[in-house]
């Protein structure tokens, strides 16, 4: 896979190449390791492309996941306690409920190395929007990343995926035309084909 475009969110891009110029170059040995051929396997049963050969999400992520370890990358997962205390008397009443009922609850990192977090994004848009202002943010507040990369389509090979899969044009656009808040980190946003 090659990488087709780079937005700096942020400062993102001066963040990643001054704190992590090595693990930068391992990213970008990452991308082009992949070999997105071999993931075209998945047929189309959408009525917008049926039988046509698409690419698996799920084996490109196995694909990444595999090169990431191989490199010593870590994903890492924070147990989500969730509190009670804001339910209303009305439902506590009801005896339904379980104070930090966390059956398998958590949020996870696709991958860290040092302080440096790596969300690879090949579905639905709004994950896309989730990882970069949400979920790297609050892996921040913990104090277990930095900074951040999102790796994530370009429309050309977003095409070639199920449809609803988002893409990195779209996302840039909405980052732009968001802006940044204070509390966000800086994020490196890389999209492949």
């Amino acid at each position: 896979m090659i990488i087709a475009g780079i937005y700096s969110f942020n400062n993102g891009k001066q963040t990643v190449e001054q704190k992590y110029p090595q693990l930068y170059r391992e990213v970008q040995d990452i991308i082009k390791e992949v070999d997105a051929n071999k993931c075209k396997t998945k047929i189309s049963k959408e009525k917008t492309m049926p039988g046509k050969m698409l690419y698996n999400p799920r084996e490109l992520n196995r694909c990444f996941k595999n090169k990431f370890k191989e490199k010593k990358w870590t994903s890492h997962k924070e147990i989500c306690l969730y509190s009670s205390q804001y339910y209303t008397e009305i439902y506590k009443n009801k005896g339904k409920n379980k104070s930090n009922d966390t059956i398998n609850a958590y949020r996870e990192m696709d991958f860290i190395k040092e302080k440096l977090g790596i969300e690879i994004q090949l579905g639905k848009y709004a994950f896309m929007v989730y990882n970069v202002c949400a979920k790297m943010t609050i892996f921040n507040k913990l104090g277990i990343i930095d900074t951040g990369i999102e790796i994530v389509p370009i429309k050309e090979l977003a095409k070639e995926m199920s449809t609803g899969v988002s893409y990195f044009e779209q996302f840039v656009w909405d980052l732009e035309h968001r802006g940044v808040a204070n509390i966000d980190i800086p994020v490196l946003i890389l999209g492949i084909n």
